[in-house]
């Protein structure tokens, strides 16, 4: 009996422990409901900012260049306040401080992922994207490719619930974004003129500079050390290193809009380095009827990866650029040159002047004059051969309509779409 009524008593010391103890630990508990609360909030506002942010960045950048890519707009620093402070936090509208110049919450400047750092720049000047290599401008601060900005709830702060029992009555919220315009990565339906990919070894040159200063050949494949620096391609990232590509598939899109679907750089298209004879000859007949075998013609093709300048059944895209045609030999034998130009136009920007050789005088002796006109060099720098069934081009070095979705190397093209580097 006695041991009952210890036991008794020894719960009853224990119960007045408990409450104690919970007495005691009460306010921390409220405390840490309070803090798991408010913080769940302060993440939902700041969510809401990041959006607000991410669509100011993203629609200034859209249109911080012109359509050409040779100016840049003032006008996108408004657009991306006007596109951040269109979003709400909470029924309110994201708060940015914006002025008329490139200062506070909305600025263009300048994005190196090589530092991962933004610097401010309110140039509109377009720096030349050639003669330098993707790596030179990205740690070239007056190549203004970015627009950061910071979205707030400052005025109308966001509002706690149970911190304020600590004296915490509401907090302040900021969000920053960060939108890149680089070069095409993704390019999309019918922004490719022509079935052929450029390999980017021919058109890189010294430390990876992209220059309009060497022309180039392709032809079909029988001279693969010194003369492979293209192929035809059908666009198709689907299993394509299953075969490559044909006649037929390279054929049906032959002068006749592009890539049907879209192309993405990281992933290889079908291929082939070879001959397809049907496809050239519907190339000659729509270089003839566009340029009347007398003025360059400027195609934008995808540019692909070809180590070595061997060409096999897929290769990966790296980029987009545009190229001018400046002649097409036949498939026929012609030793005496007689088909070999007698004139040539100006490429549209003024690069190189008009180029003309008398019809009468020796073919080799114009085709000699033409290939030192528009330095035609094979990629091991011996000058380009007159060789049948070959396309010779000179990469363009002039500004371009933007584009694809962000993401490529540098072949001369800004991209249309942004991406957000952060």
């Amino acid at each position: 009996m006695k041991s009952l009524l210890r036991l008794i008593s020894q719960l009853r010391d224990q119960r007045g422990v408990t409450v104690i103890v919970v007495a005691l630990a009460l306010p921390v508990l409220v405390g840490f409901t309070a803090l798991a609360l408010d913080i769940g909030h302060l993440y939902v506002v700041r969510n809401e900012l990041q959006n607000a942010a991410d669509a100011g960045a993203l629609a200034g950048a859209r249109f911080l260049y012109n359509a050409d890519g040779d100016f840049i707009n003032v006008g996108a620093n408004l657009i991306a306040s006007n596109a951040a402070t269109a979003n709400n936090s909470e029924g309110v509208a994201a708060e940015v401080n914006w002025t008329s110049g490139n200062a506070g919450d909305v600025q263009r400047g300048h994005w190196s992922f090589a530092t991962r750092t933004f610097t401010p720049n309110p140039s509109t000047v377009a720096v030349d994207l050639w003669d330098v290599s993707t790596e030179d401008l990205d740690v070239d601060p007056n190549f203004i490719n970015a627009i950061r900005v910071v979205t707030r709830r400052e005025a109308t702060p966001a509002v706690s619930f149970f911190a304020r029992i600590f004296g915490h009555e509401n907090f302040q919220v900021s969000a920053e974004a960060i939108a890149y315009i680089g070069f095409p990565g993704t390019l999309t339906v019918s922004e490719m003129d022509q079935p052929l990919a450029i390999c980017a070894e021919a058109l890189l040159q010294g430390d990876g500079q992209y220059s309009c200063s060497v022309g180039r050949m392709i032809n079909s494949g029988e001279n693969v050390a010194s003369s492979e620096t293209g192929a035809w391609t059908d666009f198709n990232q689907d299993n394509p290193c299953q075969g490559g590509t044909n006649a037929n598939e390279v054929g049906d899109l032959t002068c006749s809009g592009g890539n049907e679907g879209m192309v993405v750089i990281g992933s290889p298209i079908a291929t082939s380095g070879g001959a397809i004879q049907s496809a050239f000859n519907q190339l000659i007949e729509c270089w003839e009827n566009q340029t009347g075998k007398t003025e360059p013609w400027p195609l934008t093709l995808s540019v692909v990866n070809c180590p070595g300048n061997n060409v096999g059944t897929c290769q990966e895209p790296s980029g987009a650029v545009t190229v001018n045609i400046v002649w097409i030999t036949g498939a026929g034998e012609d030793p005496s040159y007689s088909n070999a130009p007698t004139q040539m136009g100006e490429i549209p920007d003024g690069q190189l002047l008009d180029w003309d050789e008398s019809a009468e005088a020796d073919g080799q002796i114009r085709w000699n004059s033409f290939v030192q006109h528009f330095s035609l060099q094979n990629v091991d720098g011996t000058p380009a051969p007159y060789q049948k069934k070959s396309i010779y081009y000179l990469p363009d070095c002039s500004y371009h309509e933007l584009a694809g979705t962000s993401g490529g190397g540098n072949f001369g093209i800004l991209a249309k779409r942004p991406v957000l580097a952060r």
